[in-house]
């Protein structure tokens, strides 16, 4: 796999996960420290990311972040705090935004650390469709779209405007919908989430 770059050489697309969540239908339990293959699951998120192509990758914390980083190995991260996390996902897309602004990436790949169903393989295609800073691309399974997605830095102002709660950037999605680059990615991803006790069942 090629990775996209800038005319500098630096990788023009930077992972982005947000990780900040406090698990408030697991009781409280931040699910960045949910253990997945015996380490927390913010590192399996970082490690798909990696692996799927983004060497820069940067990572929204909030939920007891200073626990996250004490427990989770993130060395080389981009470690971004969300003071207001507990006021939805949206905080955490605008915290992450805001410090990719003034980097060399001309586009974020966002993925949430709760779908580990979700591996490199998926953001490889993603990242692949990327052509450009007015990029907007969405992983869809079945049709319907998901995660990962890849918002080229034209879009950035326009989404931080419109995230908010735990809608994120669905909104300006879906009012630039004719834009969105859909890549199918059913055959080679599950796009389930850890929300509740009973999918604490696809950790292993």
């Amino acid at each position: 796999m090629t990775t996209p770059e800038t005319t500098d050489g630096t990788q023009a697309v930077a992972g982005l996960l947000l990780a900040a969540g406090g698990g408030r239908r697991l009781g409280g339990r931040p699910k960045a420290l949910l253990t997945h293959r015996g380490r927390p699951l913010v590192e399996h998120a970082v490690r798909v990311l990696r692996e799927g192509g983004c060497a820069a990758v940067h990572v929204v914390l909030g939920a007891r972040s200073q626990e996250v980083r004490a427990r989770a190995s993130l060395d080389g991260c981009v470690l971004v705090d969300n003071p207001h996390w507990e006021r939805g996902m949206g905080t955490s897309l605008r915290a992450g935004l805001d410090s990719l602004t003034g980097s060399p990436a001309g586009a974020a790949l966002v993925a949430l650390v709760d779908q580990p169903g979700i591996g490199p393989e998926a953001v490889a295609r993603v990242l692949e469709a990327y052509d450009g800073e007015d990029a907007l691309v969405s992983a869809a399974y079945d049709g319907v779209r998901g995660h990962p997605v890849l918002f080229g830095a034209t879009h950035w102002p326009g989404i931080a405007s419109t995230a908010t709660g735990d809608q994120g950037a669905r909104a300006y999605l879906r009012d630039h919908a004719p834009a969105v680059r859909l890549v199918e990615c059913g055959d080679v991803a599950r796009p389930y989430d850890i929300d509740t006790e009973a999918d604490l069942a696809h950790l292993e």
